[in-house]
């Protein structure tokens, strides 16, 4: 198979965003020659911008968007697309535990996820768990509708860079990165939390943004903290804040409050 080239604002507590743009009965779709795409981010800007772009396209359409993984689970089982744009931070299950679900439901439907995580660190992460492209969301208005059709095209859509790194743990046998990644031993949902740590959330607000109990965040907290060998709360947060500037740095981002420009400015 081809491996092709190529904001997190405070989050606050709101209801399901659910919005259905297709026609007809619901479970058979339309008679079209188009791509048929769900978008899931809880940024009501970045969907607006995605919607926006797509349905600038002659060859592809917006059929419907969530801001949370259950509606979107429910939705996408309903209208069937042939493609899912996720974000990887999302109210209750995360991004990933939303391409298993949906790939396991119907493994024809095609994923792309675009976030503001570095993808050299979800990336694998995120293709093991059945996506075919990564888009780092600075990149969005260059890249996303490439990745679409690469997708649609049975390809894999990374930039150069993990490209590289990707056929470098193969070459070496290091596929999971585990050689020279301290976070390689977490779980999808443990780095989630790192990555939310990192950007400054406390327990509650951490809690709330993933629809999750206080005590669950706590917990996963103390799992974190055991297997990266940390004594202490402190030490907890030092870590994560340099772990997220550290990879923001690599991936050449600035702390991201808000979708790219051009799609703010887009429909």
């Amino acid at each position: 198979m081809k491996v092709a080239s190529t904001s997190n604002a405070k989050s606050v507590k709101s209801p399901s965003v659910v919005r259905v743009y297709s026609n007809g009965p619901v479970g058979q779709p339309p008679a079209t020659t188009k791509t048929r795409i769900y978008v899931v981010d809880d940024h009501p800007l970045m969907r607006m911008g995605l919607r926006a772009m797509i349905n600038g396209e002659p060859d592809m359409e917006v059929i419907g968007e969530a801001a949370d993984s259950a509606t979107a689970t429910a939705e996408i089982m309903k209208l069937r697309p042939d493609l899912v744009i996720a974000d990887i931070s999302l109210r209750g299950n995360s991004g990933i535990e939303l391409i298993k679900n949906v790939k396991a439901f119907d493994p024809g439907i095609d994923v792309v996820v675009v976030s503001m995580y570095d993808e050299s660190i979800y990336a694998l992460r995120v293709l093991k768990a059945g996506a075919r492209a990564y888009v780092m969301k600075q990149d969005v208005t260059t890249r996303v509708l490439d990745a679409i059709r690469r997708a649609r095209n049975g390809q894999l859509f990374v930039s150069e860079r993990v490209a590289t790194q990707m056929l470098n743990r193969f070459v070496d046998g290091t596929e999971d990165g585990a050689a020279d990644s301290p976070v390689s031993s977490l779980s999808d949902r443990e780095l989630e939390i790192v990555n939310l740590i990192g950007e400054g959330l406390p327990t509650r607000e951490i809690a709330a943004k993933l629809f999750l109990s206080i005590k669950t965040v706590e917990t996963h907290r103390v799992h974190i903290k055991r297997k990266l060998n940390l004594a202490n709360a402190t030490q907890l947060v030092q870590f994560c804040v340099r772990w997220v500037e550290e990879n923001k740095a690599a991936a050449g981002v600035g702390a991201i409050a808000e979708p790219p420009a051009a799609l703010q400015q887009a429909g």
